[in-house]
């Protein structure tokens, strides 16, 4: 599923537009009792509610593709008569009209979906006529297929915080009543996927808020499909296996971060090269022969390469990463801030060094400590003190005139009220 299929089905989520045609839902308690069910057809929901309902679908195809967003799977036994994605097919093919189905489906979710405390189970059918786009997509009044799928939302259902408000009743203020509050979903699914403008019954897009803990168990054991890492499980992996690998050196001089930030800039130069500039490119798989390949970019000693490709076969035997799932962005743009400072650093410490030379009347270079006056000479490396060194504004030294005021040599430097003076760190009025 690509990014632009993502799409075309969320702008259908509107007033005008959304042709959901039942939605029903489940309330759960936390001792997994089920409170309470519903059962409607969309469109005769009152605005209030028909509006907030149409936001928690939105909320249910939000995020990233690959990180919030994973498309998974059914194994082929599932596929079988009594398999998850059969179940799934009729209870479509049933437009949330079977009570029956219903029923199983919610207990399906119960028992798998490991959740501490209250969460509303929320299930949308819908039918879209979809268009046939021309190569300009421009669509024409012509259907090209009808996609029937289903949507689910898990949301929590938590208690609102004690609070004093106004009490019109009484007419005062005091404690006001707390409510339990239906949360924008954790997870979820799409049923079947949408892929290339078309169902694909073999797959389902699974929803996650929380790209840290996406609930494994629920896409195996729930929904019945391969789990899939989020990009961001990957990207944590994958600076689990360098610091694996660098453990295992017992050299104090190879630090993991640099091992890391080496391997991020090779996989960047990677995706330059050879991912197209496309939203809807393909991802890069980072198999052990890509891996090995940027490992080599990177000339790494002969102990530490074959260490950070075994780490890598380890962790991602079952899975292998995308190029775009493992680069870290924030930690390229912030070792990029520090080459920047310290080329900073250096271009200050070269333009000082060059503005202290000064020549002499026998026309030798000399290098000043602008601070101190100290001066060393390119023929003499020893130290030795200026008899008389001014530092003043550039604007103000073509004033520095050299007179003979008593029969004795004097440096004469103008000076206006309010100037301020320094003789060797000593504040002169």
């Amino acid at each position: 599923m690509q990014r632009k299929d993502l799409l075309e089905l969320k702008k259908r989520f509107k007033k005008d537009e959304c042709t959901f045609t039942r939605m029903s839902g489940c309330y759960v308690n936390s001792q997994k009792e089920k409170v309470v069910t519903l059962n409607e057809v969309f469109l005769n929901l009152p605005d209030e509610e028909y509006y907030k309902y149409l936001e928690i679908a939105k909320k249910s195809l939000s995020g990233t593709l690959g990180n919030n967003l994973l498309e998974l799977e059914f194994p082929m036994e599932e596929e079988q008569a009594g398999g998850k994605q059969q179940f799934f097919m009729g209870l479509k093919a049933s437009a949330l009209k079977d009570e029956g189905l219903l029923d199983r489906f919610y207990d399906l979710i119960i028992d798998t979906y490991d959740y501490v405390g209250n969460y509303l189970i929320l299930l949308y059918h819908d039918a879209y006529d979809v268009m046939v786009k021309t190569e300009d997509n421009r669509k024409l009044d012509e259907s090209e297929e009808v996609y029937e799928y289903l949507l689910c939302a898990i949301c929590p259902v938590t208690l609102s915080k004690p609070g004093l408000g106004y009490l019109e009743e009484e007419n005062k203020i005091g404690v006001r009543l707390r409510d339990w509050i239906v949360s924008p979903p954790e997870n979820g699914f799409l049923f079947p996927a949408f892929t290339q403008r078309s169902s694909d019954i073999h797959a389902l897009v699974y929803y996650t808020k929380n790209a840290k803990e996406p609930h494994k168990s629920f896409m195996e054991e729930g929904l019945g499909c391969g789990s899939k890492r989020t990009a961001l499980q990957q990207k944590k992996s994958f600076q689990d296996i360098v610091k694996k690998a660098v453990a295992e050196i017992p050299d104090d001089e190879i630090l993991a971060d640099d091992v890391f930030i080496t391997l991020q800039e090779s996989i960047s130069d990677l995706l330059d090269r050879e991912q197209p500039e496309t939203p809807d490119a393909e991802p890069i798989t980072l198999t052990a022969d890509t891996f090995k390949t940027i490992i080599e970019e990177c000339d790494f000693s002969e102990e530490l390469a074959p260490k950070l490709e075994k780490a890598f076969a380890e962790e991602f035997a079952e899975e292998l990463p995308t190029a775009d799932a493992v680069l870290d962005a924030k930690a390229l743009a912030k070792n990029e801030q520090k080459k920047k400072e310290k080329e900073l650093i250096s271009e200050v410490a070269t333009l000082k060094e060059s503005l202290a030379k000064v020549q002499d009347n026998d026309g030798k270079t000399s290098y000043v400590d602008p601070d101190t006056g100290e001066i060393l000479s390119s023929d003499d490396e020893t130290p030795k003190l200026c008899d008389v060194f001014v530092r003043m504004k550039p604007d103000r030294a073509s004033l520095v005139t050299t007179q003979m005021i008593d029969g004795q040599k004097c440096l004469v430097i103008p000076v206006e009220a309010g100037d301020d003076i320094d003789i060797n760190g000593i504040k002169m009025e």
